[in-house]
C-alpha cells in the first residue's frame, strides 16, 4: 500500500501516557502525526521556557524519542538529564538540544523539524501551538492557581482551566491533521495538565467536530490525585465536554479487567484507584465502548502495554 493510501491517525496529547502509545503505533502501516501539548512549565523544560521564551519542550522531547529509529545510544543521549554541574543540573540534553535548534532556526516548529530528520523520526510531530503559553486551573471554591506544575499540588477539584494568553493560534499543520484524519485518538494522561491544554486551544474543538475521522479518548485506568480524584470514566468525558462541547468525541476506550489488589494497594498510598468505567452513563452520553485488557502486568505500576493498545486501537481502523 502506497503512503498515500495509509490510514492517518493523529495521537493527541503529552505527559508519560502519549509516547507509550505512540510506540505501539509507529511500526503499523498508518500515516501517524503527533499533536503534543506545550503547557509545561516545571523542572528542565520550565526554566528553558522562561529563560528563552520558547514553548515547552519536554513533551515533545519524549515524543520524538519515542517515535525515532535512531541507535540507542544516540537516544540514550538526547534523553540524558544532567545530575550535577552548575547551569546544567536538572536540564535533559533533548531539551537544549531543542531549545538550540529552535535559535538557530529562529522557530519552534523548525527545530523540532530538524531534530526529528536527524534522529529518523516515524511520522510528523506539531506542536499543538508554536507560543509559549501558561496553564490555569479554577477550583470549584472559585481560587486559582497559575502554572501547569502547581495544579495538582492544590489538592482541589478542579472547576476548569485556562490558557494565557488569550490569543493563542494553534499551529495551522495541527489543525489540518486533526481535520483529515480517519482516526483522531486523544491519548491517556493528566486530564487537566496533560490533555486538556490540547483541547481548549481556539479551533481545535471545530477541527474535532468536522473531521471525518472517528474520535476516540482513551480514558485513564487509575485516578491522579490532585487531578481526578474520585473520578469514574464519565467524570473524565464530562470534563472534556463542559471544556469544548459535545459533538467531539466518538468513542471511549476502557480497560475490562480488574487491577491486582498489591498494585491497588500501591495507589491507594498516593491517594489513587482505579477508574470506575460507569458504561451506562457513558451510553448515555452518546460515545461507543471500546473494551480490552490493554495495561502491562509486569511491574508493580499500572502502564498501559504499548502492543495491546496499538492493536486495539488499529481494530478501529478496520472496522
Amino acid at each position: 500500500m502506497s503512503v498515500l493510501k495509509l490510514p492517518r491517525v493523529v495521537v493527541i496529547g503529552g505527559g508519560t501516557g502519549m509516547p507509550v502509545l505512540l510506540r505501539g503505533l509507529k511500526d503499523l502501516p498508518i500515516q501517524l502525526t503527533a499533536l503534543v501539548t506545550v503547557a509545561d512549565d516545571g523542572g528542565s523544560t520550565g526554566r528553558l521556557r522562561n529563560e528563552m521564551d520558547i514553548p515547552a519542550p519536554g513533551d515533545i522531547r519524549n515524543v520524538i524519542a519515542a517515535l525515532s529509529d535512531a541507535e540507542p545510544m544516540l537516544l540514550d543521549l538526547f534523553q540524558h538529564r544532567f545530575s550535577v554541574g552548575n547551569g546544567l543540573s536538572g536540564h535533559s540534553m533533548g531539551n537544549l538540544l531543542l531549545a538550540a535548534m529552535t535559535s538557530i532556526t529562529g522557530d519552534f516548529y523548525d527545530g523540532i523539524k530538524e531534530i526529528s530528520r536527524v534522529l529518523n523520526v516515524k511520522g510528523e510531530i506539531y506542536p499543538i501551538s508554536n507560543q509559549t503559553m501558561s496553564l490555569h486551573a479554577e477550583f470549584i471554591d472559585g481560587t486559582t492557581v497559575s502554572g501547569e506544575s502547581n495544579i495538582p499540588k492544590v489538592n482541589k477539584r478542579i472547576d476548569r482551566v485556562f490558557l494565557s494568553p488569550d490569543k493563542i493560534t494553534p499551529l495551522p499543520n495541527a489543525v489540518r491533521a486533526i481535520e483529515m484524519a480517519d482516526l483522531v485518538i486523544i491519548s491517556p494522561g493528566s486530564l487537566y495538565t496533560s490533555i486538556m491544554p490540547n483541547l481548549i486551544i481556539p479551533e481545535i474543538d471545530d477541527a474535532l467536530r468536522k473531521t471525518q475521522g472517528k474520535v476516540v479518548y482513551v480514558c485513564n485506568v487509575m485516578t491522579q490525585a490532585g487531578e481526578t480524584t474520585g473520578y469514574t470514566a464519565s467524570d473524565h468525558v464530562g470534563a472534556i465536554i463542559r471544556h469544548i462541547g459535545t459533538g467531539c468525541l466518538d468513542a471511549i476506550v476502557v480497560h475490562n479487567e480488574p487491577i491486582e489488589q498489591s498494585i491497588r494497594a500501591v495507589y491507594a498510598e498516593e491517594n489513587a484507584e482505579p477508574v470506575t468505567y460507569d458504561i451506562e452513563k457513558l451510553v448515555d452520553m452518546g460515545l461507543e465502548i471500546i473494551e480490552g485488557d490493554i495495561i502491562s502486568h509486569r511491574g508493580s505500576t499500572v502502564r498501559h502495554d504499548k502492543d495491546k493498545i496499538a492493536m486495539l486501537l488499529y481494530s478501529i481502523l478496520e472496522q
